[in-house]
């Protein structure tokens, strides 16, 4: 239960940067933003009409296209109407909740997401004769819903511990959006058991995760290191190398802000540009750019032949 508080409405302070820069970097993260929701609308709707990219790998990529579309959706509008109007700083009391929830349930899931991908990537090439009946059609839908509630849990702890304590003033988030580090500085009380909770939470989470990745990664090379011929290890290291840059990019900033001693307001909101605005951009680019299928597929959109063979 969300404990009463006096403040009504928060003041995002945004990134730091000098005021003339205001209109540049709006026109930037304006495109960037127009790029990831088509970029990531582009993937979902060639993996819908193409029946050839029906499997396991882009059951999960369709999943983190939606979610990268939502997660820079959560924070990149706002970002844009406070460089806009000093007005568009300003936001509610439960905006900044409904905001904090929606950006770590996003980010948490595809935390989890990216876990799941990595074990799919590590069955497909470890054991590619036994890999459809061990990742079914079942079994993806359950680590699919297994990623979206764990994320959903994950995040209500988040939110419930951050905002059940009393907020009297001041209002200014040293942000460019509602999160928990930031917002725990306004409380007026002792925040120091909430920030433990919440530090060992998110260690527990992106550490865990980052290290079944790795893991996985690790098996996956050694694999890759037994395939005879050298198309075959190309091909496994190409498919997985898209992969990992997704995954550096997404979990380094993250465990750079939330896991190391004390923190920087400044070179905490440059850094969250890394995994909020550009990570969601990086997925359709490395998706697309890197991998054979998909641009096969986005071939075949063009000259309109998927349609005919999806009827």
């Amino acid at each position: 239960m969300l404990n009463v508080s006096l403040v009504t409405t928060f003041f995002l302070t945004g990134l730091p940067h000098a005021p003339a820069l205001d209109t540049m970097l709006f026109g930037i993260f304006l495109v960037i933003y127009i790029l990831t929701v088509l970029g990531n609308l582009l993937i979902l709707l060639v993996i819908r009409v193409d029946s050839h990219l029906h499997t396991p790998m882009y059951y999960f990529l369709t999943n983190l296209s939606f979610i990268d579309m939502w997660f820079s959706t959560v924070t990149v509008p706002k970002m844009l109407m406070a460089l806009v109007s000093p007005g568009g700083r300003a936001i509610s009391f439960y905006s900044c909740v409904a905001q904090l929830y929606s950006f770590h349930f996003l980010g948490s899931t595809e935390c989890f997401l990216y876990t799941v991908m990595s074990y799919d990537r590590y069955l497909a090439i470890s054991y590619p004769l036994r890999y459809s009946s061990m990742m079914s059609g079942r079994v993806c839908a359950l680590l699919v819903a297994g990623t979206w509630l764990s994320g959903s849990l994950h995040s209500a702890v988040q939110t419930t511990l951050t905002f059940r304590l009393p907020y009297c003033g001041p209002s200014q988030v040293q942000h460019y959006f509602c999160d928990a580090p930031p917002i725990l500085k306004l409380a007026c009380a002792d925040t120091s058991a909430n920030e433990m909770v919440i530090f060992v939470n998110i260690g527990v989470v992106a550490s865990g995760c980052f290290l079944l990745i790795v893991l996985s990664y690790v098996s996956i090379v050694c694999s890759i290191l037994r395939i005879r011929t050298s198309e075959g290890r190309h091909r496994a290291f190409q498919t997985c190398a898209s992969h990992c840059i997704v995954v550096l990019c997404f979990f380094g900033p993250g465990l750079f802000i939330y896991l190391r001693p004390g923190s920087k307001d400044a070179v905490d909101g440059v850094v969250a540009v890394f995994y909020t605005v550009l990570t969601p951009l990086l997925n359709p680019v490395v998706y697309t750019l890197r991998n054979k299928e998909v641009k096969k597929a986005l071939s075949k959109l063009k000259n309109g032949s998927v349609f005919i063979q999806s009827k």
